[in-house]
């Protein structure tokens, strides 16, 4: 998550970004998961502990993004603290993650197999409680910190979104 603006209490969150990278060894709903927190090192100590406070889950509604987060990652790593870039255009979709020595992203359009012509897939969740609306794409990611992977063509939906302690507001 990249913010835009935002605040935790009486901590202002504007312009920094925040990332976990997760692994579940089945299905979400079945936890199990381990998650290692990835934080833009420009964050102060109270911006830190106001990241942390949300990531917890224990200031959000049951049923929300971060509430079931919290009931379904059993093993939290040590987080990471570098300087993080991110390019985000929804509408082209396209996304570039750098945290150096610990993830990279680049995002594309999903490809006609024939023509090669970029597909639009819109996903519509009206109750979503990722985002209520997001652009489907595909990501090519490298995670290189204590839950290491890499995929190629991978799922992606980029979305702006509106967070509350509630759920998403839009």
């Amino acid at each position: 998550m990249q913010i835009d603006s935002g605040f935790f209490e009486d901590t202002r969150l504007d312009g920094l970004g925040f990332f976990v990278v997760v692994h579940f060894p089945g299905p979400l709903h079945e936890g199990n998961g381990e998650a290692q927190p990835l934080i833009d090192e420009r964050a102060s100590p109270e911006q830190r502990e106001a990241l942390f406070a949300i990531m917890s889950g224990e200031h959000s509604d049951e049923g929300t993004l971060f509430n079931i987060f919290s009931l379904i990652v059993t093993k939290m790593h040590d987080p990471i603290f570098a300087p993080i870039t991110v390019e985000f255009d929804q509408e082209a979709r396209t996304a570039r993650l750098d945290i150096p020595g610990a993830l990279q992203s680049d995002v594309e359009p999903i490809k006609n197999p024939v023509t090669g012509a970029p597909h639009r897939i819109r996903v519509v969740m009206p109750e979503g409680f990722e985002h209520l609306e997001g652009e489907v794409a595909a990501a090519n990611i490298q995670s290189s910190g204590a839950i290491a992977f890499t995929t190629s063509g991978s799922h992606s939906t980029l979305a702006h979104v509106v967070q509350t302690p509630q759920g998403v507001a839009a």
